[in-house]
């Protein structure tokens, strides 16, 4: 790799840090510079809503890499600077205040920013969004302090935090517009019995319930106004509701979107040659389904950080990772792996008794298996990982055995 060559990094996030690393690790030994509006080095997400937030885990363990990493690495980190602009026809990013910073090869890895509720009282003080590392640590304290909260949506986040709120013994009401929680993400068939767990551990879950507004008394917010007209009293209020991509500056700078994010090709390159996107804000075309696919979990921001960082130095390959994602809530642990695309699935399979707290779940269609999760079961990952990545034509009856061995399946 050529010494000139300078490597931006727009987002000091999971995804940029680890396409620094492959970068570094690939050999590239230009410039890397990588540039972040938070104050925190690049840390991971998924612990502000299950163990740092719950209070099991320490604040070190969010971080990718250790403080003197990036200086060991030679890695410009650029932290509290904003990207204002993206100028392709000089190769340059402006920052906030002017500076003017020269790319041969940049990546977007500027993630996602929590949908907020326009509603009247949306803007009472103790009404929270969970995206950042203080915004947890805030919640944090105040779930130490007690009292009532109500999460509106439940979605990963709102079942996540109300776990966590739990946890430390809030009392807290789930407010939910659609049937079931995770609804559009895992159907009805296995959203009641997320369900069914939230309220086993005392949750005021309440579906078909949309919000209204907010009401406060002096500034703050004291209750939600649901679609029915019920008030329900509230010290704080969680709202999870999904996240929009950052593409501000790729949609200001006439780079191809798809699918809410930056349209990028199986190499992560967008419609740019110079320019690549990686985690949230990629809309990926992904070898393994023929299609984009635009995946908002851990794994797909750390995989294409890698897979963008190689790509960048040279050495990149098709990415056709198949989608992972896990949670934790209460005594439950998931992982689940597959993709159902937009036409959806036909048939779900649970294997197992889901009252004995260790099952499976498959999503099918046409008798093909499209998506697989484990709950409490540790040693399938392998075997549903490899029906999902072959989309196998399985028997449903013997997918439903536990007595089937789903390496007979495979």
């Amino acid at each position: 790799m050529a010494t000139e060559q300078t490597y931006v990094i727009v987002g000091a996030s999971l995804a940029g840090a680890k396409a620094a690393q492959s970068l570094r690790d690939a050999g590239a030994d230009g410039r890397v510079v990588l540039v972040g509006d938070e104050t925190e080095r690049p840390y991971e997400r998924p612990p502000l809503s299950k163990g740092y937030l719950i209070g099991k885990d320490e604040r070190d363990k969010i971080y990718v890499h250790p403080e003197d990493w990036y200086a060991g690495h030679d890695v410009e980190l650029r932290l509290g600077t904003t990207v204002t602009g993206l100028d392709r026809s000089r190769g340059e990013v402006e920052l906030a205040g002017g500076e003017r910073l020269g790319y041969d090869r940049l990546l977007l890895a500027t993630g996602a920013s929590p949908r907020r509720l326009d509603l009247p009282g949306g803007d009472l003080e103790g009404i929270h969004y969970l995206r950042r590392a203080e915004d947890s640590d805030v919640l944090r304290e105040a779930f130490a302090a007690g009292g009532r909260l109500v999460v509106v949506g439940a979605g990963w986040i709102g079942l996540e935090v109300t776990a966590a709120a739990r946890e430390h013994g809030v009392e807290v009401t789930l407010v939910e517009p659609q049937p079931t929680p995770l609804h559009a993400v895992l159907g009805p068939e296995v959203g009641r019995l997320f369900g069914r767990l939230h309220r086993a551990h005392g949750v005021d879950l309440r579906t078909g319930t949309g919000v209204e507004g907010f009401e406060g008394s002096a500034g703050r917010v004291t209750g939600v106004v649901t679609s029915g007209g019920t008030v329900v009293p509230a010290d704080r209020v969680v709202v999870g509701v999904g996240i929009r991509p950052n593409t501000q500056l790729a949609e200001a700078a006439g780079l191809e979107l798809a699918l809410g994010g930056v349209a990028v090709d199986e190499m992560l390159v967008s419609s740019d040659p110079s320019i690549w996107a990686a985690g949230d804000v990629a809309s990926a075309l992904n070898p393994l389904f023929g299609e984009r696919v635009r995946v908002e979990h851990w794994a797909n921001a750390s995989n294409q950080g890698k897979a963008a960082g190689l790509s960048m130095a040279g050495q990149g390959e098709p990415y056709a990772k198949l989608p992972y994602f896990f949670t934790d809530q209460y005594d439950l642990g998931m992982e689940y792996h597959g993709w159902v695309g937009p036409d959806g699935y036909d048939d779900v399979v649970l294997r197992g008794d889901p009252e004995s707290g260790e099952w499976l779940a498959f999503w099918l269609a046409g008798g093909h298996v499209l998506a697989g999760m484990t709950v409490n079961v540790w040693d399938q990952g392998d075997p549903v990982k490899a029906m999902a990545r072959a989309r196998t034509a399985v028997d449903r009856t013997r997918l439903a055995d536990p007595d089937v061995p789903l390496t007979d399946l495979v």
